[in-house]
């Protein structure tokens, strides 16, 4: 079994290079994680690593436009091409993968499994995100990724308070080391290390599918149609999921299991860790 995690490298839509980690036995049964929109595979890091030690594969990925991945030249950030990056990805994997996505991850994972390649999962995890996601908690995100996007920050320590002030209910870090995974340092300023356009209106073709409801209800329904078992995560006090948006997800789709993270918002994985790997493995016990 490797000792760390071990880099690859596969090509999606337009030949976009996509880099992923994989932890754990490169033979065993792989779970996949997608990460949200402006985060990296190493949002992932305990999560995976709690995967590995139950003796599956982890695998870790960077979206198109974020981390190590290649920007897409002609601004393709649709939804469906972050599912056909994806997708290149699982068929590198033993069969029958997992699928883990949380919010943009999460859509990823409904238009992968639900619409370009049925059949492709034997379960898939949804963290913190459905289909009638709250307008407002959206528009929080949307805000906060945007808010010092094309001027950066002088230190890391204004990094931390950002972050901090958007999310109250997490402790803010005392070494801020870990924060480098998801910036770049340009001469004197640090910057996310995310590509501007997949938010900030200028992309060829933006992710508009996030806003498409029944095209997200229908692959889900069609997941679930399939007889692939499916685990809603939700963040207990998460702006995105309100308690409503999961009540009605959950009574369109009575199959879905649900568990509800004491103390997270929409970071379930970076706020309470130890929960969500253990609701990730029960499920995966269960049904995978």
């Amino acid at each position: 079994m490797a000792t760390g995690p071990a880099p690859f490298e596969t090509f999606g839509p337009g030949g976009v290079r996509i880099v992923s980690d994989r932890l754990g036995d490169p033979d065993a049964r792989a779970v996949v994680f997608l990460h949200g929109g402006g985060q990296t595979r190493r949002s992932w890091s305990r999560a995976a690593s709690a995967v590995a030690k139950r003796g599956w594969q982890a695998v870790t990925v960077d979206m198109r436009g974020h981390g190590e991945s290649d920007w897409s030249s002609d601004g393709d950030y649709r939804v469906v091409s972050f599912a056909e990056d994806a997708r290149e990805v699982l068929l590198r994997l033993p069969p029958n993968p997992v699928l883990v996505g949380a919010s943009l991850g999460g859509f990823t994972s409904m238009l992968l499994a639900g619409e370009l390649s049925r059949g492709i999962a034997s379960a898939v995890v949804l963290v913190d995100i459905v289909p009638n996601m709250n307008p407002s908690g959206a528009a929080r995100i949307h805000n906060f990724m945007a808010d010092r996007m094309v001027e950066g920050f002088a230190s890391l320590d204004e990094v931390a308070d950002m972050i901090a002030e958007y999310n109250p209910h997490r402790p803010r870090p005392t070494d801020l080391n870990g924060l480098r995974a998801n910036l770049r340092r340009r001469g004197d300023r640090w910057y996310w290390h995310w590509d501007p356009q997949f938010i900030d209106g200028t992309a060829a073709n933006p992710p508009i599918e996030v806003i498409d409801t029944e095209r997200l209800y229908t692959a889900v329904e069609a997941i679930l149609a399939d007889g692939v078992p499916m685990l809603l995560v939700r963040g207990q006090v998460s702006d995105l999921v309100s308690q409503d948006s999961a009540n009605e997800f959950l009574a369109r789709f009575p199959q879905v299991e649900f568990v509800d993270v004491q103390g997270a918002g929409h970071m379930v994985a970076g706020d309470r860790n130890d929960l969500f790997a253990d609701a990730v493995v029960d499920f995966l016990a269960r049904h995978a």
